[in-house]
């Protein structure tokens, strides 16, 4: 569920966005947004701890890059679940429909 958790705060999901794009500096991906640089450490810590980014070292850079997999994952939990939450949106938009007649 870290990934979840992860990907609710848009600021995140912004950042993922840009590294799917190729590897970025933390200074290049604060440069992106008007929050301060120690604000996007601590997004890219989240993502790091969820295994969404992964981090090298080149020389005294951190380059960050997308991890795709515990995407995949997420996404596969949600393709199996996703018939039973339409099933009962289904239920209820019929009931919904009987109380307003």
């Amino acid at each position: 569920m870290e990934v979840f958790e992860a990907l609710a705060d848009p600021t995140r999901r912004r950042l993922l966005e840009l590294v799917a794009d190729g590897e970025h500096t933390a200074g290049e991906l604060a440069a992106e947004f008007v929050v301060s640089r120690p604000a996007i450490s601590r997004h890219l810590r989240v993502l790091r701890e969820a295994g969404l980014v992964a981090c090298r070292t080149e020389a005294q850079r951190r380059l960050y890059r997308l991890d795709p997999a515990p995407l995949a994952e997420a996404g596969a939990w949600l393709e199996r679940t996703r018939s039973n939450w339409a099933s009962r949106l289904d239920a209820l938009t019929q009931h919904l429909h009987q109380e307003d007649e």
